[in-house]
């Protein structure tokens, strides 16, 4: 008994320190990817872009982003999650500093896709990470603290970058970011070992898992619902991430340093949300609420206020951050949630493929809609109709969470001897 009460608050501090480690990594991803939304005022100075161009831009990002998330997710399934996560980081970390030596539209295009193909297997990483390691009880907030790094690599961006752009220009936030990666990869190395131990369900169902194939994953109806609602949510979400500036800049009439000063608010937001969302949740489960209840309990809270962003374009600028900031607060409520989902239903063995197939449709969604969203404003529609369009995305994922879904409970042998007998 005291040997065992010895070795949880030990298991306590290696947990937390796993999930800072991941937290960290998630946050350069978004520092990363918010470099050329946060930067384009000064880079169209050298390269001149369109709106159209821009949009194709996140395109190029998102659709290799939305594959390797897929491929990204079984690739650590095989490869275990301390190697796949290095190669991961070190190839983001790359094509991050590779965007520097653009000269023109179509090499920015190139570096734009390659940092999508690096960045997809972040958070099915993040994922197996808190597979591996996090109770049952505690997976939301640690989920929810990890998903909190996307704030804080947001909220770092517009600040630092416009400090790199006014001394040195915009080639050296690229190269800066791309080393801060790569430090990162030393971290990781030192101090990450997998955790083989680690259950989510009972032996049975791990080895069944085992056995199944990616496209006996992919047909199960919950992951399909799951990638649906991710689809919707994200569409909504990449929207936001790499158009606030730009909005910023040709609507309310922001330069770089107001960019700077005031940009960061929402993506702060975006953080607390994040560990309240999961925080929440998992407050719910330890007061004896089912999973099923905790889950759907948090992500329909979350949903409910997303609409807020409708009255963005009719209020002051003061008023439509405060706006922003409650969609990116719901917003990361609800991705930290979603992402909790595969560790809390599969076996560990399937976790990267699940949270890979779910951050797949999300980033398909989001490079969809950027797309369109491009074309709508060279075609004479204002933000005010794109605003209005991705406020009712939220709540069209959660009715098919909540209608089609069916209970998120952690899958036993039976369920998935079912799923590979029919497939």
């Amino acid at each position: 008994m005291l040997r065992d009460a010895q070795r949880w608050p030990k298991a306590i501090e290696v947990e937390w320190h796993f999930v800072a480690l991941v937290t960290a990594a998630i946050a350069i991803s978004y520092f990363d990817r918010q470099t050329l939304p946060v930067a384009i005022s000064a880079i169209e100075r050298t390269i001149p872009l369109s709106d159209q161009q821009f949009s194709w831009l996140q395109f190029a990002f998102l659709i290799p982003y939305a594959l390797l998330y897929a491929a990204g997710g079984r690739m650590l399934d095989v490869l275990g999650t301390r190697r796949g996560f290095l190669l991961i980081m070190l190839w983001w970390s790359a094509a991050c500093a590779l965007h520097g030596l653009a000269m023109n539209f179509g090499f920015l295009l190139a570096a734009r896709c390659l940092l999508g193909m690096g960045e997809g297997g972040a958070f099915p990483a993040a994922t197996r990470v808190v597979a591996e390691w996090v109770p049952l009880d505690r997976r939301s907030t640690a989920m929810g603290t990890i998903n909190a790094g996307t704030a804080v690599g947001s909220v770092l961006a517009p600040p630092l970058i416009g400090v790199v752009l006014l001394v040195s220009g915009w080639r050296m936030v690229f190269f800066a970011s791309g080393a801060v990666g790569l430090a990162w990869v030393v971290w990781w190395w030192a101090s990450y070992r997998e955790n083989n131990a680690a259950s989510m369900a009972t032996l049975d169902a791990r080895l069944i898992a085992q056995r199944m194939s990616f496209l006996d994953i992919v047909a199960m109806r919950q992951v399909r619902v799951l990638v649906f609602a991710k689809f919707m949510s994200d569409s909504a979400w990449y929207f936001y991430l790499f158009w606030l500036p730009k909005y910023l800049y040709d609507v309310r009439g922001f330069d770089v340093k107001h960019v700077s000063y005031y940009a960061w608010i929402p993506y702060a937001a975006s953080g607390i949300g994040s560990f309240l969302g999961g925080w929440l949740s998992s407050a719910l489960l330890r007061r004896g609420r089912s999973l099923d209840f905790s889950r759907k309990f948090a992500l329909g809270l979350s949903a409910l206020f997303m609409p807020v962003v409708m009255l963005v374009p009719y209020v002051p600028v003061g008023w439509a951050l405060m706006l922003f900031s409650i969609a990116f607060f719901c917003q990361q409520s609800w991705s930290g949630l979603m992402m909790t989902l595969p560790a809390d239903i599969f076996p560990l063995s399937a976790v990267g493929t699940v949270s890979g197939m779910i951050g797949f449709g999300g980033a398909i969604g989001g490079a969809v809609f950027g797309v369109a969203a491009g074309f709508l404003l060279g075609h004479g529609f204002g933000y005010g109709t794109l605003f209005l369009i991705v406020g009712t995305f939220h709540l069209t994922g959660f009715l098919a969470i909540l209608l089609l879904g069916g209970r998120l409970h952690p899958l036993k042998a039976q369920e998935l001897i079912s799923v590979e007998s029919q497939t």
